[in-house]
């Protein structure tokens, strides 16, 4: 027997008449509050509701109805040109640098039917897509590298802060271009730096030189942040890498005027994480900025 046959006579003897008959995006936030009661991560839940969410559009617009029960939507048809058109990159939310008709990420569609495969789970369905093993993590070329650091300094992006944009591209060149990571990069003074001559930023274990490119990324950055430490009206406390809007205020106490802390390591990679997941439709490590400038060397 078809396998496609197979998958909708188990599908159509698993689920109950009365779970077919419910919401279908009920059911979706039943199971997003069943992995909150058995403590998934929050990335896990966000993402199992991302792609999901995803699922479910891509439902109501094949059906023309935004009124869908659990059933309709869990149907393997259904299912099947799904995932046949993430796959083709036609669901993706917006253009990326690799152009708009590029194919999806393998490890994208991985999370999309472990996604699936665990909603299933959930509604006692025993249909299961095939997941495959993790493939390699997305990387950058030297020249691919580059390009980001271009677009997010120079090019920038519609809608994007023009400061985060700045900070987010030096923090990022500055990772390029000394092989350190964010956590070791945070703590970092303005006097760290030394970008006249031959530039050089002064870390804990010596001196590490500077590109070009990187010196003047970190000049536009000095100039943004000038900007900001300016509204201090007072000393510059000297942290390279300060907030770009003040905090939450917190307890009753008012938020604290950005520039009087440094910026948070999880700032700097949340910033990082949501403008290079816009650019390139995948999230990226900062990390991967500094494999690419090492497989150049």
């Amino acid at each position: 027997m078809h396998l496609a046959v197979i998958r909708e006579n188990l599908y159509a003897h698993a689920m109950s008449a009365r779970e077919a008959r419910s919401s279908a995006s009920d059911a979706i936030d039943d199971f997003t509050r069943h992995l909150a009661d058995r403590q998934f991560a929050s990335t896990t839940r966000r993402i199992r509701r991302h792609f999901l969410d995803e699922y479910l559009h891509h439902a109501q617009q094949a059906t023309g109805t935004p009124q869908l029960t659990a059933g309709e939507l869990m149907d393997p048809a259904r299912t099947d040109a799904w995932l046949a058109e993430a796959a083709a990159g036609k669901l993706r939310a917006r253009n990326t640098f690799r152009g708009p008709g590029a194919a999806a990420y393998p490890n994208s569609m991985r999370v999309r039917i472990d996604s699936y495969n665990a909603l299933a789970r959930f509604l006692g369905l025993p249909d299961r897509r095939d997941s495959q093993p993790p493939a390699r993590g997305f990387y950058l070329t030297p020249a691919d590298t580059q390009r980001v650091l271009y677009d997010l300094t120079v090019r920038r992006l519609p809608h994007a802060n023009v400061a985060i944009a700045l900070r987010t591209g030096a923090v990022a060149a500055m990772v390029a271009d000394t092989g350190r990571g964010v956590p070791e990069l945070a703590g970092l003074k303005v006097g760290s730096l030394h970008l006249d001559g031959q530039p050089r930023v002064e870390l804990t274990d010596g001196s590490c030189q500077l590109g070009a490119a990187t010196t003047a990324i970190l000049n536009r950055w000095l100039e943004a942040r000038a900007e900001i430490i300016a509204e201090l009206e007072g000393s510059d406390p000297g942290h390279l890498w300060i907030p770009t809007k003040p905090g939450r205020p917190r307890g009753g106490v008012p938020a604290v005027k950005p520039g009087l802390a440094p910026a948070a390591v999880r700032t700097l990679h949340a910033a990082h994480r949501t403008l290079l997941s816009r650019m390139l439709g995948t999230p990226l490590r900062p990390g991967a900025l500094r494999a690419a400038t090492q497989r150049s060397n």
